[in-house]
């Protein structure tokens, strides 16, 4: 399968580095067309792939085509590789994130195999959630080979396209709420009086830990509290506090205003 990127930023990278080591891309038979004289001499010296400036002819050359542009460029990008697609017809994967089906069906037409692709960072650790939806160009076959490329990146959803911005509030923007959390109990732990940066490591092997054990058991949330909660003890004070602040209320309000958020970006 020869396979190309447009765009070489660090989802880009992310993506190269799980296919290569999952055994799905093999660094022969990768382009990438990023700018930059630097980023591209890094990819071609870390990664063993073929770097170039040039979007069409990348196309040209590939069978695969991952989009991993800023969402703000990446119309101009599909104006710029139209007539390409329409020569060459390759599978488009796209990670830009808003960047609906309909606004790059409209510049590429709708027979353009398309699959829209929404990761999340954690995807830069090989430890990411991808959701999945394929335009009405693309077949089952296309989407199962996005699926198998983002499956090296941690776990994949197909889901439809209506409930992407849904995914964008909470998974996209979900680490972002677990570092503020992450953050606040390492402060809580210095102010009890255990230094910084043992504050982290207890803090960052308590999250890991505790995801880790949810992740393994399959219990519900409610059981897994309660196997730390004991009647009158240390957990149920702690956890008296947080709801005491609405901290319940305070994280699903912030998955729904990004949701939100997504939705007005997604509409232009």
């Amino acid at each position: 399968m020869k396979v190309g990127f447009i765009g070489g930023g660090k989802m880009a990278e992310a993506i190269l580095k799980g296919g290569l080591r999952a055994g799905i891309f093999r660094s022969e038979k990768v382009l990438v067309s990023t700018p930059g004289e630097e980023r591209r001499a890094y990819l071609e010296r870390t990664y063993g792939v073929r770097v170039l400036f040039d979007n069409p002819e990348a196309v040209r050359r590939s069978e695969v085509i991952i989009l991993a542009v800023k969402p703000a460029v990446l119309p101009g990008v599909l104006e710029e590789i139209r007539e390409a697609v329409r020569d060459a017809n390759p599978l488009l994967i796209s990670v830009a994130a808003g960047v609906p089906l309909a606004r790059m069906t409209d510049i590429l037409g709708e027979e353009t195999r398309l699959v829209r692709v929404m990761p999340n960072t954690p995807a830069l650790v090989l430890s990411g959630v991808s959701v999945l939806c394929k335009g009405g160009g693309a077949s089952e076959e296309d989407l199962e080979m996005a699926e198998r490329i983002f499956s090296a990146l941690g776990e994949t959803f197909r889901l439809p396209e209506e409930l992407f911005d849904a995914v964008t509030g909470l998974s996209g923007s979900g680490p972002a709420y677990v570092f503020a959390f992450v953050e606040a109990l390492v402060d809580g732990g210095v102010l009890v009086g255990l230094p910084r940066e043992i504050a982290e490591r207890l803090v960052v092997s308590t999250v890991l830990g505790a995801a880790r054990l949810m992740k393994e058991t399959g219990e519900d949330t409610y059981r897994l509290k309660a196997m730390v909660t004991s009647p009158g003890g240390t957990t149920i004070a702690g956890l008296k506090a947080l709801a005491e602040r609405g901290f319940h209320g305070a994280v699903m309000e912030a998955v729904a205003r990004a949701t939100t958020r997504s939705r007005e970006l997604s509409r232009g």
